[in-house]
């Protein structure tokens, strides 16, 4: 699998590369990245031959977006892909007043989630400003998921199948975005927005990996019935399938549970036998189903940005697959590459 490798973006004239850059860290999430390691991961990732870029308003209180347009503003507009988000609406505001959460110097804007007609019609025409280019490809409603809004998820999802989509919809026919979707941490939202509406594409985070294939029963089948393309991000588990079963290791931005230790630690056996690094199996795994356009990878350094990409490309032989499938420790379903 190459990084560069150009595929088809569900019912669109699009074609995405299928490893992705993912901006959350240049919006310095937990720490601050600088403006000169940013850049040096964007066109690392340029010159690797990576053409699709995901941001969004979140990331860093509009920071990833400013960044992200600065470093593609001299590319060749039609030579990318560029994906950003509605859903939240930045208002300019004192530093000391803003909760930033888990961004650290992030831009001064206030964050407010607004799932309606008109606030996406001006989150999408805010976030083009911050960028400074004339159009973003793809589209995503974001964080519509219990993950994010808890008991009151029902309602913020009504308010976004009303208003977010009448306004995507509206941006779509005019030509102003060619593909729309949703992007969320749970498979389950995806799937009850497609039943919903004409989506294009979603953007998953961490519910389909080496650990989770649960999203084959009903989700990645909808998927390719209806031609929409899943963008999956979180392929680590947010932690788990890079440092393996260590002490301390992450699963769901938590520390792992015995069973998952268990069942990470049967994995990197396998992994031994077959010389296999556990990292590139579960970046390659994903993108193995017809369904999965791309990968999305977000990275704090060069150096972090250059092992995914020579992990995406790691050669994997496979009997480590049908190895895998035969101890239970992959479902039998699951397409894995070739």
């Amino acid at each position: 699998m190459q990084p560069d490798e150009k595929r088809r973006f569900g019912k669109t004239d699009l074609e995405v590369t299928a490893f992705a850059f993912g901006t959350a860290p240049i919006g310095n999430i937990f720490q601050p990245i600088g403006e000169q390691e940013a850049t040096q991961m964007i066109d690392t990732a340029w010159d690797a031959g990576v053409r699709f870029f995901d941001t969004a308003p979140m990331y860093g209180h509009g920071l990833a977006e400013l960044r992200t347009g600065h470093n593609l503003r001299a590319k060749t507009r039609d030579d990318f892909v560029l994906a950003s988000k509605v859903g939240r609406v930045l208002k300019p505001a004192p530093r000391a007043s803003i909760d930033f959460g888990p961004w650290v110097d992030a831009a001064p804007f206030s964050s407010h989630f607004d799932y309606s007609y008109d606030g996406t019609l001006r989150a999408f025409d805010d976030s083009l400003q911050r960028l400074a280019l004339e159009r973003m490809d793809i589209c995503f409603i974001h964080d519509i998921d219990v993950y994010t809004h808890g008991a009151d998820q029902p309602r913020m999802f009504e308010q976004a199948m009303d208003g977010c989509w009448r306004a995507l919809e509206r941006l779509r026919a005019e030509g102003l975005v060619k593909a729309i979707g949703v992007g969320v941490n749970e498979w389950e939202v995806c799937h009850a927005a497609l039943r919903r509406h004409d989506f294009d594409c979603f953007l998953l985070a961490g519910r389909y990996t080496l650990l989770e294939q649960t999203a084959l029963d009903e989700f990645l089948p909808l998927c390719q019935e209806r031609g929409a393309s899943v963008v999956v991000g979180g392929g680590f588990n947010s932690g788990i399938l890079a440092t393996g079963a260590t002490p301390g290791a992450k699963y769901n931005y938590a520390p792992a549970p015995a069973a998952i230790l268990e069942r990470v630690a049967s994995i990197e056996v396998v992994c031994r036998e077959y010389r296999v690094p556990l990292p590139a199996a579960a970046l390659q795994f994903v993108v193995a189903h017809p369904a999965i356009a791309s990968f999305t990878a977000g990275t704090r350094t060069v150096e972090q940005l250059r092992q995914n990409l020579d992990w995406f490309s790691a050669p994997i032989p496979a009997a480590f697959w049908a190895e895998l499938k035969r101890q239970g420790l992959l479902r039998e379903d699951a397409p894995v590459p070739a």
